[in-house]
């Protein structure tokens, strides 16, 4: 017998529903995943699971049995299927990876089949962003003369004058906010300095000594932004409100708060920003991922050559 987080568990599970279980146990238990992580973990060992059900039924018992081979079959039907996107496909596959190999690990089977399984090259797709005049005209939306107006101009506009991401925006609390600038905590804790236009701060001022104190109704919150309830902005709420902003502005693509963020950083790299303080800004740990911006800018320069020069 052996402990598996909070319970004890035999030497090796009767079935692969059961060593599923046992898998998903560990991520939270152990190493802590979030619940959604863990869901998508369990929604893709299904898909293969109901695979071999069909095709190999004796595995479900027998999983120890469970050969490159038969993966390979199950990598071949994903795609021929045809029905999932290249992401999904590395996803699920990286879920059967962390799976067997979590069995061998923890010695309920004698070799990892999945050590050597491919996964599908991911196609790096170059991000949506808003034009000069699509943002002016996005910005031109809220009506300024009302408390929710007020409201919703200043957080557009500190989303695109500070590139910071929209959780970032609804959890701003009122201790991050400096003159010119900002120090929003972002992913893993970390804090870092951000700085903001001047209109974005006369927004922000505007907002906080006008609107705020009718949109709270006598209540109290830490957090900037708050809706009509006295409660603090949510990223659904706040989603929505875009959306519909951007509909106001005749802006026939999709717009959603990530696209402010690319739209921060794509157009000051066309201003010639350098890389490395957009990559400061964006709070990016690696700069490869800051570097797809460096893609946008060359079209952009290519799109202004084809453009106006006499031999393009």
């Amino acid at each position: 017998m052996k402990l598996l987080g909070n319970r004890i568990r035999m030497r090796r599970p009767e079935n692969m529903d059961t060593a599923i279980d046992w898998f998903l146990q560990n991520l939270m238990v152990e190493r802590g995943l979030s619940k959604n992580t863990v869901v998508s973990y369990s929604r893709d060992l299904g898909h293969f699971v109901r695979f071999l059900k069909k095709e190999h039924p004796f595995l479900q018992t027998q999983y120890e049995k469970v050969t490159q081979e038969s993966l390979l079959s199950y990598v071949r039907h994903l795609g021929e299927s045809q029905s999932f996107a290249v992401r999904s496909l590395a996803r699920m596959l990286s879920a059967l990876r962390g799976f067997f190999r979590f069995l061998h690990e923890e010695q309920i089977i004698s070799t990892n089949p999945a050590m050597e399984l491919p996964l599908p090259k991911r196609v790096k797709s170059l991000p949506g962003v808003l034009t000069l005049d699509q943002v002016e005209a996005l910005l031109s939306a809220p009506d300024q003369t009302t408390d929710r107006g007020c409201r919703d101009f200043a957080m557009i506009e500190l989303l695109y004058s500070t590139g910071i991401r929209v959780s970032e925006l609804c959890y701003l609390k009122q201790s991050e906010l400096q003159p010119l600038y900002i120090t929003p905590m972002g992913k893993g804790q970390k804090v870092r300095m951000v700085p903001m236009g001047q209109v974005a701060e006369q927004a922000l001022f505007r907002y906080l000594k006008e609107s705020r104190p009718s949109l709270l109704r006598g209540k109290e919150s830490e957090m900037v932004f708050v809706t009509h309830y006295g409660r603090a902005m949510t990223r659904q709420g706040f989603w929505k409100l875009l959306g519909g902003y951007a509909r106001a502005a005749g802006i026939l693509t999709r717009v959603y708060p990530h696209k402010l963020r690319h739209s921060f950083a794509t157009h000051l790299l066309w201003r010639g920003a350098e890389l490395r303080s957009v990559q400061a800004m964006l709070g990016h740990s690696d700069i490869s991922s800051t570097e797809i911006y460096t893609h946008l800018s060359q079209a952009r320069l290519q799109e202004i050559y084809r453009k106006h020069h006499p031999r393009a």
